[in-house]
């Protein structure tokens, strides 16, 4: 199966925001609580438009097969803020590849220090397989599980 990568643009921001509310069941402690609403709002059509808008983001989707398969997001150049891939196209590799396509991307525009990502349980082993290693135990805030990772510079 064939990834095209390609610059997200603001007519992207539904189809993205479905994709991550979808796959919100890995991450959300109970998503019947009221407590997820405000996250839930981070991710909603308008918030992922304005993040696509924003010069501290650099968002780019992954299409296979003329669907939307995963997205990718960095915010300020070091931390990776999204990486998902739909379940129909997980397992292909398609997230190192979504993955290796932002690194570069922020490399090229000067990040020096490393990259950060908040990990979801779930995508734990995938990080770890990129090479991030976890900075602290997993936290539990506004409804949502993570673990706080990082790769250092010096393994870039």
């Amino acid at each position: 199966m064939d990834l095209h990568i390609r610059p997200a643009q603001a007519d992207d921001a539904p189809a993205i925001s479905r994709l991550v509310q979808g796959l919100s069941h890995h991450f959300l402690l109970d998503p019947e609580q009221a407590a997820t609403a405000p996250f839930l709002q981070t991710v909603s059509p308008a918030a992922i438009a304005g993040y696509i808008a924003s010069d501290a983001f650099d968002y780019s989707v992954g299409e296979c097969q003329g669907q939307l398969a995963g997205v990718v997001a960095v915010r300020d150049g070091q931390h990776l803020f999204h990486l998902f891939v739909d379940t129909a196209f997980q397992r292909k590799g398609f997230a190192a590849r979504l993955w290796v396509h932002a690194q570069q991307r922020a490399l090229a525009r000067g990040n020096t220090q490393g990259f950060t990502v908040n990990s979801t349980p779930f995508a734990l082993p995938v990080y770890q397989r990129l090479g991030f290693v976890a900075t602290g135990p997993e936290v539990h805030t506004r409804g949502i599980a993570y673990v706080p990772m990082r790769l250092p510079a010096q393994v870039l």
